[in-house]
């Protein structure tokens, strides 16, 4: 089995790579490639991840010629799925699934960790089930929100790994399990509502998103077409700040001169998880401001907003599509957590 360090990680509908930098924590190796033809996402990437290659439009790859890899990442388009849109599902011309799984059946990785909106489980993810068991694949999913790990927003996403049924991903299970010893006891329990199997157990669903509630103030518009505006208030609970990465630096907020007002105690939460103190919510002529957004994501400052030459408008949309990394980190250990305990110990 290859060392940590030598795990090769592709990934698919990449945007600013949140996706990617969960599944790097989470087990350690590095991207070999990216798949994303989107201008600003392209522009992010060839800035954060210089030298790795981007294929572009992954509908018109040949698989076959693309350089294996251990583990699949993808969070793929969710407007098809999504509350916030018309949910036309497969009927949509932003369903890529299909594509997905032409490649998840030519490159066969080890594992491949998938995102998306939580509207998805009542929309389109049997055909995705249905696809993974006729290439073989078994799978693990599970719904997580941004607010238990402790974010000011609630982000409720679908999360799930797949892997071959035959050969089982019991080693990077493994590998992950002798990486996490130490702190995998702290893990919230899984609660079996919100698990699945192919073979039994649904997820709760509910909206994508709670209802509206935002900071005064903040213009939403265009803040991404994957998703909209999350919302942003206290959510009961301390979360868990323990897997969040603490980026240096930052761009805060005057406290003096800043009042969250309701949404204070969900901001200062996720201040202190994230070690930094929150930018202003909007800009100097009252539009949201995308460091802000960025700090909600839990990404380190500037990953996003100092990209050289990406425009306001492309900072928020990659913001809105993306993926936020610690709340994927945290997926993952509870995904890992229940897999190992079923499925992988089954295979090994």
């Amino acid at each position: 089995m290859p060392q940590a360090d030598t795990l090769r990680l592709g990934s698919l509908c990449t945007g600013y790579g949140g996706l990617d930098i969960a599944a790097e924590q989470t087990f350690g190796g590095s991207l070999a490639w990216v798949a994303d033809n989107d201008p600003g996402a392209s522009r992010i990437l060839a800035h954060r991840f210089p030298g790795v290659p981007n294929l572009g439009d992954l509908t018109a790859v040949d698989w076959r010629a693309v350089e294996p890899v251990d583990i699949l990442t993808g969070g793929y388009p969710c407007q098809p799925f999504s509350s916030a849109g018309k949910r036309k599902g497969t009927e949509d011309a932003r369903h890529i699934w299909p594509d997905i799984a032409r490649a998840l059946g030519v490159l066969r990785p080890r594992l491949a960790v998938f995102e998306n909106v939580a509207g998805h489980l009542s929309l389109g993810f049997d055909t995705v089930l249905g696809d993974l068991a006729a290439l073989g694949f078994d799978a693990e999913w599970r719904c997580v929100r941004a607010s238990d790990i402790g974010a000011a927003h609630q982000r409720n996403r679908l999360f799930f790994l797949a892997w071959p049924a035959d050969t089982g991903g019991q080693g990077l299970a493994r590998r992950w399990a002798a990486r996490t010893a130490s702190h995998r006891r702290h893990l919230a329990a899984a609660d079996p509502v919100d698990l699945g199997k192919h073979r039994a157990r649904t997820c709760r669903t509910g909206r994508d998103e709670p209802s509206a509630r935002r900071l005064a103030a903040a213009d939403t518009a265009r803040v991404g077409e994957r998703e909209p505006a999350d919302q942003t208030h206290p959510v009961a609970g301390s979360g868990n700040a323990r897997q969040v990465p603490c980026g240096g630096g930052g761009q805060p907020a005057d406290p003096a001169a800043v009042d969250f007002g309701e949404y204070g105690p969900a901001v200062a939460r996720w201040e202190s998880a994230l070690g930094r103190p929150a930018p202003r919510p909007t800009d100097a002529v009252g539009r949201l401001n995308p460091p802000f957004v960025e700090w909600l994501m839990g990404l380190p400052t500037g990953h996003v907003t100092d990209v050289p030459g990406l425009s306001r408008s492309a900072q928020l949309k990659a913001l809105g599509n993306g993926v936020m990394p610690p709340q994927a980190v945290h997926a993952l250990n509870l995904l890992l957590t229940t897999a190992l305990a079923g499925d992988f110990a089954a295979a090994a």
